[in-house]
């Protein structure tokens, strides 16, 4: 039988020569990560020295051929720090947002790094994990413990990758369950009343966020998508509006119109109800801007952020007393209206740009009086009918015996 290959990484038995007075050299074989094994020496001024000097060479070589790659042994700081750095080059290459890669490093370093860096890769059982997680939610919340679940599915997939593990323990960890109320609609006569109350408002046309509410309710649009667009993404001739981007704060870049959206369904083209049109050509006739120029651009000029004009909105809609209320809210509204309307869920996961309907099916449509025709049958209970008439009429069951058994 022939003699199994050297591990990757490994090295073979060391010999000693003897080349003169006070000159050794220590000799070995060493299998590279290529697969190829190569002769590695040393010379030293003794047996011993020699040995050292050999032993210092493979373990540098052992490094470098490790470089990069994650084993069973590595830490787990080591395995996110390369994880990390796959999200910052998917960012770089416009795969992944900027905002996505600064939330995964917050939430690692505050919570991951700390809590289960030290571990080696071999020892991220699910039960550990899942522990590891439940503290987090515990101490943290909801969003934390979500994020810092999506953090270690992917660092310990990248170690599955590399062949580090053999499975992915994190996808046996319980899941998160969101302990926030669904977020609900305005009624028809609530957006009706709350839109002339932002009409009337002086500090909301002060802030030039009457234009901007009324676009979004008359879009669904997200308030990045809202702020993002600009002047040549719109026709007014054929009343549409191009989404192509959202605005982002980049840290130590400051505000940018992230093109790229989170799927394909991000771009899209919409159509604008008439009396939108016409805000917007008002608007148009009064803005210096044009071009790429962002159609809801900040008071003193430039794009506009959409967190500082979230901020602005809460005490807007308090004011109006519906403090409740949040520019996500019009999102649903939105959809809400099309969903009372009779239009389909493919419809409306067109309009707010999702690409599985299910996710506007599941949060964006709310539940009817459900029509399932069980009423009209469930009214045998109310006839005050007898047990048998209900069994055989109702249930359409004799439970008698077979006239042929006899009696």
């Amino acid at each position: 039988m022939a003699r199994p290959p050297l591990p990757i990484g490994t090295h073979g038995r060391i010999r000693v020569y003897r080349l003169g007075p006070k000159r050794y050299r220590a000799r070995t074989q060493f299998r590279d990560h290529d697969g190829v094994i190569r002769h590695v020496e040393q010379v030293g001024s003794s047996d011993a020295a020699a040995r050292q000097l050999l032993l210092a060479a493979l373990s540098k070589r052992g490094r470098a051929a490790r470089d990069g790659e994650i084993t069973a042994d590595s830490t787990v700081r080591e395995l996110g720090a390369l994880w990390l750095g796959e999200i910052e080059r998917a960012v770089t290459l416009g795969k992944r947002s900027p905002n996505t890669l600064a939330l995964y490093r917050l939430q690692y370093d505050r919570h991951v790094r700390d809590g289960v860096g030290r571990l080696r890769v071999r020892e991220l059982s699910t039960g550990r994990l899942d522990r590891f997680v439940v503290e987090v939610h515990d101490r943290h919340g909801t969003a934390a413990a979500k994020t810092v679940r999506t953090i270690l599915s992917g660092m310990v997939g990248l170690a599955v990758r590399h062949d580090a593990m053999d499975r992915n323990p994190v996808r046996d960890v319980g899941r998160i369950e969101s302990d926030r109320a669904s977020t609900r609609a305005l009624t028809l006569p609530e957006a009706v009343e709350l839109r002339g109350k932002l009409h009337a408002d002086k500090r909301c046309r002060e802030l030039d966020l009457v234009d901007l509410t009324d676009f979004m309710l008359a879009t669904g649009l997200r308030i990045g998508e809202a702020t993002a667009v600009t002047w040549d993404a719109l026709d007014l001739d054929t009343g549409t509006v191009q989404v192509r981007g959202t605005v982002i704060r980049v840290k130590g870049h400051g505000l940018s119109i992230k093109w790229k959206p989170k799927s394909k369904s991000g771009h899209r083209t919409l159509e604008l109800p008439a009396w939108a049109v016409a805000m917007l050509r008002a608007r148009l006739a009064d803005a210096a801007g044009e071009g790429s120029d962002p159609v809801f651009p900040a008071v003193m000029g430039g794009l506009r952020d959409p967190s500082n004009t979230q901020a602005d909105l809460r005490d807007i809609f308090a004011r109006a007393d519906y403090g409740w209320v949040t520019s996500h809210v019009y999102r649903k509204t939105v959809a809400t209206l099309m969903d009372n309307a009779g239009l389909s869920a493919r419809q409306a996961a067109d309009q707010l740009g999702h690409s599985k309907i299910s996710m506007t099916q599941d949060f964006y449509f709310g539940r009817k009086v459900a029509s399932t025709g069980a009423r009209d049958v469930l009214e045998v209970f109310g006839n005050g009918s007898s047990q048998e008439s209900i069994s055989g009429g109702f249930l359409g069951v004799d439970h008698g015996r077979d006239p042929e058994d006899g009696a």
